[in-house]
């Protein structure tokens, strides 16, 4: 039974491997599992993200509290305006030379115990009518009190703004370097798409997110508060019957928050799971057509597109009922202080003023609730997006690299595995006890049936993969004693898939080697036979690779990470099938430069056609992780045994072929 073997090198993004599923590449969409945070712990750690800002998060609640004072006083100023306009009124009606306490006591006589009452807290001036002058002073005061407050928002918001965007470029800067330190074992197991919806789609909602509810929920925070105040001021009765719909209104945006978290946390699961079967469909889509499968994936489309509608739906829907409920509750407080405060109005406990300016505070204190409650969608949101995000971040590293050594490495390529033993899975032994030794210059094939181990061979060698057991040694040193960077910086590889990125002939081959000068750059070239069909392409090595290297052949984009590798000038060359997608006239040449090149340098070769490595120095058979067989090509056939038995297989197979063949054509 073959062991599959994880993929090492994506095509064209680093993102999740395929081994975890069966079948194509666009079946294999699987949805990690997600262990949810609870909210206000999620809440906590995202707001904990802007802690570098403390300073100008200061800024942006002074601004915030200047701001939410000055238009908390509007109210009562215009009240004031309203008193200076129903005493004019009243005065003007009254007969000149009178007094207000002949005004009340008239009222009295005449029994309207109520009006005078009323009459008795008015500043009335008898005869005297309206102080336009006294109007005007209060209507510029409001003015200027709400453009200063517009002025000190527009600064909050900016500065805000500057606080969030730096906070989402430090986050993304976070999973940026978290990427490069997981191991190989998370992308084994995590689908590309779902990977890349984390650090785009989930990363932008948190943005979004934090940009529409922060400055919106400190400004109504602020402004509750504020309102509070002023309404203690004008009534204390008034205050407490409006204090009484805080409550309820907080237990009701409580329940109906606690309903639609994990909706919002399974609508962002879909849209990764989405990201996913889209990116791996179109990334197969040749392969799909080939297959003829373009209703299985359009079928499976459908799926995770309503299992997103669906989630998405719910979240939306049941988030969107807070924001009714409040109002509702924000509706019933206003009619109770309608009432009681006209009620306290014709008993002459409040004047016509105050009472206006409560309801306007009143409904002030319920905006706040209402636009808090609104964001409740938005904040959840943006929560269960930074849960995944930080599901990320917390996901196990791999070993931290040792300090950079202080003494030069010699450089000969010397290899040797000592007792080593590694698996994938603890339950699946794959290599055990493996010892073997490679000396400077010498070339060494691996060969053997599919999931014997050959890649992960090499995978161990470039420090993928950490030892479950044994070392393995670089000119005597233990490569977990190097950096990996310094580890790689020496070995030189070349997979059976060739990646290329979106970039000029030039700069890909350069890749291996930023620094290497021009002349440099075409002696790989040349060595490795790119030279010869890049001169025959209109713009040379300026030739621009597409997205998919379409423009290239595969045996070419084979070639140029041949080149690539051959520029590093590695103590250690590995070659995984790297010349399997060139043509046999291609082979033979390039097979006749790595010659040239390897002296001084150790080989790794994997190998299928055995024809391509009867030159190695040693020739390692492997099966189910051990090697049963080591020799040179002649000693291996004179065994007759596990070598023998590949050779024969595939050369006989070729002769029985030809021979249907040629039958046929008879």
């Amino acid at each position: 039974m073959s062991t599959p073997r994880p993929r090492v090198m994506p095509k064209r993004l680093p993102g999740a491997g395929q081994a975890a599923g069966r079948g194509p590449p666009w079946m294999n969409v699987g949805t990690p599992a997600e262990k949810s945070m609870s909210f206000w712990p999620s809440t906590r750690r995202l707001l904990a993200t802007l802690g570098p800002d403390r300073v100008r998060i200061l800024l942006v609640i002074v601004l915030a509290v200047a701001s939410v004072v000055l238009s908390v006083i509007g109210p009562a100023v215009i009240g004031q305006a309203t008193d200076i306009i129903f005493t004019g009124i009243v005065s003007k009606h009254l007969p000149p030379g009178s007094t207000a306490q002949h005004a009340v006591a008239a009222a009295r006589a005449a029994g309207h115990a109520n009006l005078a009452g009323m009459l008795a807290h008015m500043r009335l001036v008898p005869g005297a009518g309206i102080d336009f002058a006294a109007l005007g002073r209060a209507l510029l005061i409001v003015v200027g009190l709400y453009l200063l407050s517009s002025l000190f928002l527009w600064a909050q918001g900016y500065v805000l703004n500057d606080v969030v965007q730096g906070a989402v470029l430090r986050m993304r800067a976070e999973v940026e370097d978290k990427l490069n330190r997981l191991p190989l074992r998370y992308f084994d197991q995590q689908p590309r798409g779902e990977i890349l919806s984390r650090v785009t789609n989930d990363i932008g909602n948190i943005s979004q997110s934090l940009q529409q509810t922060l400055s919106q929920v400190l400004t109504s925070l602020l402004t509750l508060i504020g309102v509070v105040a002023m309404m203690f001021v004008i009534s204390s009765l008034l205050a407490l019957i409006a204090l009484v719909t805080i409550p309820l209104a907080m237990y009701l945006t409580k329940i109906i928050a606690k309903r639609s978290q994990g909706q919002f946390i399974a609508q962002w699961t879909h849209t990764g799971a989405l990201n996913s079967q889209i990116e791996e469909a179109f990334t197969g889509h040749e392969l799909v057509k080939v297959f003829g499968r373009q209703r299985e994936v359009a079928r499976r489309f459908d799926e995770k597109n309503q299992q997103l509608f669906d989630a998405s739906f719910s979240a939306q829907f049941i988030s969107g009922i807070i924001m009714p409920a409040v109002m509702f509750v924000g509706n019933l407080n206003y009619v109770l202080i309608a009432v009681i405060g006209g009620l306290r109005v014709a008993t002459g406990a409040m004047s016509l003023g105050a009472v206006q300016a409560f309801i306007q505070y009143s409904r002030q204190f319920t905006r706040p609730l209402t636009q808090v409650a609104s964001m409740a969608n938005s904040l959840q949101s943006g929560v269960a997006s930074a849960e995944r995000v930080f599901d990320l971040l917390d996901a196990p590293e791999e070993r931290a690299d040792p300090p950079a050594s202080a003494h030069p490495i010699a450089r000969h390529g010397r290899v040797q595995f000592e007792h080593v033993s590694f698996r994938y899975e603890p339950e699946k032994p794959l290599i055990e006890d493996l010892s073997l030794h490679a000396e400077p210059g010498h070339t060494i094939a691996i060969v053997g049936p599919t999931g014997a181990g050959k890649t992960t061979l090499v995978n161990l060698i470039m420090r993928f993969y950490e030892l479950d057991a044994g070392r393995i040694t670089l000119d005597g040193v233990d490569i977990t004693t190097l950096r990996r960077d310094e580890l790689r910086a020496r070995i030189g590889m070349v997979l059976q898939d060739a990646w290329l990125f979106n970039g000029t002939i030039r700069d890909n081959i350069r890749y291996g080697r930023p620094t290497a000068t021009e002349e440099e750059l075409l002696e790989a070239a040349k060595a490795t036979f790119v030279d010869r069909f890049v001169r025959s392409l209109p713009e040379g090595y300026d030739t621009r690779i597409d997205e998919e290297s379409s423009n290239v052949s595969a045996g070419q984009k084979q070639l140029i990470t041949i080149a690539r590798a051959f520029l590093t000038d590695p103590a250690l060359l590995i070659l995984d099938e790297a010349t399997s997608s060139v043509d046999t006239r291609t082979e033979a040449l390039v097979q006749h430069a790595m010659a040239a090149l390897r002296s001084n340098r150790t080989s790794f070769v994997i190998a299928h056609r055995l024809s391509t490595i009867r030159d190695a120095d040693l020739i390692l058979v492997m099966q189910h992780g051990r090697i049963v067989e080591q020799g040179t090509h002649e000693e291996l056939l004179a065994r007759a045994g596990a070598y023998s038995e590949l050779y024969h297989a595939q050369f006989t197979g070729a002769l029985v072929e030809g021979e249907s063949q040629a039958m046929v054509g008879t």
